[in-house]
């Protein structure tokens, strides 16, 4: 089974070069983040033609998350628990049907920019929420994926730059503290326990020429529960779809787990 998350910043805008990734790559399941549409506008369609189950938790202009499956997609869960009011997209979680069925979550995580600001303190509540969701799927023993961009450079080595972001929300001790408590929880990073080689980016900014300069991040990610991670068979980030015709600033990372 191979999992795919991508921030596509905008899947009407960049519709072509999503479909066209996803006709090359053929994912079994894919975790989209910042659709930046409503669930009515979603373009279902030119997907279900590839073959694929959708699930949408949608929002006008700003964030939104979807799930595509081959297999049927059950029990959709669409928000993150723990704030009634919170009315950003930004979390859907369905298990994904099939012989060994898999849970998966698609992620995207508050940004936090400006820190010192009420949205560095919506990113840690949200981590928070994260964190204390995480638990309660670990107590059903079972197979889970949390895929998607988490807003987070984990260490100094997933940045070119790393005097760069300093001052930005991603790269926070508290940001980079609350990552590591989740991990602590028993969750392993797909990429690291895969591969873990420096420099594997999956972000580049549009601007200041960051894509020429090599000036990227890692802050894509994909958290497995024990029992995915005895199924980790490796990991692969497709940089080079940063290069085509109306890029996201984003690229796929695809884990693939056995069965």
């Amino acid at each position: 089974m191979r999992i795919a998350t991508w921030n596509v910043n905008s899947v009407n805008a960049r519709l072509e070069t999503v479909v066209r990734w996803f006709e090359e790559a053929k994912p079994d399941v894919v975790c989209l983040q910042e659709i930046k549409c409503v669930d009515e506008k979603f373009p279902s369609e030119a997907f279900e033609r590839l073959g694929y189950n959708v699930a949408v938790h949608g929002q006008k202009t700003y964030n939104g998350v979807a799930l595509l499956s081959k297999t049927p997609l059950e029990d959709v869960r669409r928000g993150l628990p723990g704030d009634e009011t919170d009315e950003q997209a930004r979390y859907i979680e369905a298990l994904v049907s099939g012989p060994e069925p898999v849970r998966v979550a698609s992620i995207y995580l508050p940004n936090g920019n400006p820190i010192a600001t009420e949205k560095f303190a919506y990113k840690m509540g949200w981590m928070s929420r994260l964190n204390a969701h995480a638990r309660d799927l670990l107590a059903l023993e079972e197979p889970f994926v949390l895929a998607g961009d988490y807003n987070v450079i984990p260490e100094p080595r997933d940045a070119e730059f790393p005097a760069n972001w300093t001052g930005d929300a991603l790269f926070q001790p508290e940001s980079r503290a609350a990552f590591r408590a989740l991990k602590s929880l028993g969750l392993t990073e797909a990429y690291l326990q895969a591969d873990g080689a420096p420099g594997a980016y999956t972000f580049w900014d549009y601007q200041a020429g960051a894509w020429q300069r090599n000036n990227g991040i890692r802050i894509d990610h994909a958290l497995l529960s024990p029992q995915a991670a005895d199924r980790l068979v490796g990991v692969s980030i497709h940089r080079d779809v940063r290069a085509w015709e109306k890029p996201s600033d984003h690229v796929p990372l695809v884990v693939e787990l056995d069965g």
